[in-house]
């Protein structure tokens, strides 16, 4: 099996962190705890770590063995 487990965890990370970063933008007064966008936070979080998986998904392409 060629498909590399990071490819779809970056992918839904990154999609999740974009969609939390962008609500978290927009409807900046309705997620603040302690003087904290808890949302727009979390949000770069999620992108941080799905677009680290996805470099490591592209920098890890191993040529399957031949048989």
């Amino acid at each position: 099996m060629g498909l590399d487990i990071r490819w779809p965890i970056g992918l839904m990370f990154t999609l999740i962190g974009v969609l939390l970063a962008v609500f978290g933008a927009v409807k900046a007064s309705d997620s603040v705890s302690l003087d904290i966008n808890i949302n727009l936070v979390w949000g770069i979080v999620l992108l941080v770590f799905g677009v680290f998986m996805l470099l490591g998904a592209i920098s890890g392409k191993k040529n399957p063995p031949s048989a």
